[in-house]
């Protein structure tokens, strides 16, 4: 009770004040919304946008702690000082342990993404006297899994103030935004500082320096090793369940589609959305298996490699799982129709995998694909509706002719 009559005194301590956004937003952060209706002849639910993006959450955490592991695994498979099957927790846990590794090194990604974007969040509320929005809960999760595990801290700080600023809040905040802010700041990253986004730029970072060794271990992606032509040693296996290199959360397709599950049951991920960017994808790496198979690009084409990658391992490989399930169904960006996010979908994978194929210089185009289909979802909504008005029109005229 006390607790509770405190917590009604600093409220109405803040109310009507500029730091009232930032008091309710803590407020309610684990409690009902600030505004609640009251009246008899709405349909009262416990879920708002917080619990809806607290969900989205969860639904990341399973990625986010392999993705940890992952970056730990991969730098001792680099050194050669773990095997994976004793590496999860053996040896002293900070320094030889795979979790321990990859904790230093995406822990401090995940602070400074939510510092920073929180901050600029909190500023904006105070300025424009409006609630906190939660957009940001799930933005400040996905931007360290989509970016490489040695992307300085200040960079990042620098892309995150830049996607919440420019992709966002000048659009009027939460809800508001054509684009998603998470691939906003990826794109700024990828073009502001090209040479830690793409070619053969570290994904494998060795956190412990030693005496006669280098602190830093160059090496491909799967898909940059294919894009040059080049033998990959890992097995399907390795490639679905994630011992791969990789942005942190986008190398397990297994526990992504454990996610797509779990979004799904929810009702909070559009399964139309998945399945069509998968769909749309196995359609290209289908159409590129053929050009290849009948020799229209020669053997050893800077465009081959990828070509010839089956089709079904275009949907294991790169960042096309993730992209699918926790960045193309994001409900503000995306169309709204069902039949619009049919071809929304089916037009991400499609040009995913084509982007992959004709430009081997970044040959991961799910993020730049569906910041594309961003722009273009409303106006495929747009005639998804006139051609259902048209349809009615039509039945209304053949039944009064």
């Amino acid at each position: 009770m006390g607790l509770k009559q405190n917590l009604h005194n600093l409220k109405e301590k803040y109310k009507g004040t500029k730091m009232a956004p930032l008091f309710n937003g803590f407020h309610t952060f684990l409690y009902l919304p600030n505004e609640t209706t009251h009246g008899g002849t709405h349909i009262k639910g416990a879920d708002d946008l917080k619990r809806t993006m607290n969900t989205v959450i969860m639904a990341l955490i399973p990625c986010l702690i392999f993705g940890m592991f992952n970056a730990g695994y991969q730098h001792h498979v680099a050194t050669g000082e773990v095997e994976r099957v004793t590496g999860f927790f053996s040896g002293n846990f900070w320094n030889l342990s795979n979790l321990g590794v990859g904790l230093i090194k995406v822990l401090p990604l995940v602070v400074v993404s939510y510092v920073v974007g929180l901050a600029i969040e909190f500023v904006f509320c105070i300025i424009k006297g409006h609630e906190i929005e939660e957009g940001y809960l799930v933005t400040g999760m996905l931007v360290p899994l989509i970016v490489p595990v040695d992307l300085p801290l200040w960079m990042l700080a620098v892309a995150v103030a830049f996607g919440v600023v420019i992709g966002k809040e000048v659009f009027g905040g939460t809800g508001m935004n054509i684009l998603n802010p998470a691939l906003t700041i990826r794109a700024f990253l990828f073009f502001a500082y090209p040479t830690w986004m793409s070619g053969d730029k570290v994904w494998v970072h060795d956190a412990v320096a030693r005496a006669g060794q280098a602190d830093a271990i160059s090496g491909e992606t799967i898909l940059g090793s294919y894009a040059q032509n080049q033998e990959v040693a890992y097995s399907i296996s390795d490639m679905f369940f994630g011992f791969i290199p990789g942005s942190v959360g986008e190398t397990s397709t297994f526990l992504i589609l454990l996610g797509a599950a779990f979004l799904i049951f929810t009702k909070i991920g559009s399964w139309r959305i998945i399945v069509s960017t998968f769909l749309g994808a196995a359609v290209m790496g289908l159409i590129f298996n053929l050009i290849a198979s009948n020799g229209i690009i020669a053997d050893g084409s800077k465009f081959y490699g990828l070509m010839s990658t089956d089709w079904w391992q275009h949907l294991i490989i790169g960042g096309l799982a993730f992209g699918a399930v926790y960045m193309a169904t994001d409900p503000v960006t995306a169309s709204q129709t069902n039949k619009g996010k049919w071809i929304y979908g089916f037009l991400i994978g499609f040009l995913s995998i084509m982007i992959r194929v004709f430009n081997p210089a970044y040959p991961e185009g799910v993020f730049l694909a569906i910041l594309l289909m961003n722009v273009f979802a409303p106006t495929i909504d747009h005639y998804v509706v006139q051609g259902n008005v048209k349809r009615r029109l039509k039945r209304l005229k053949a039944k009064t002719a």
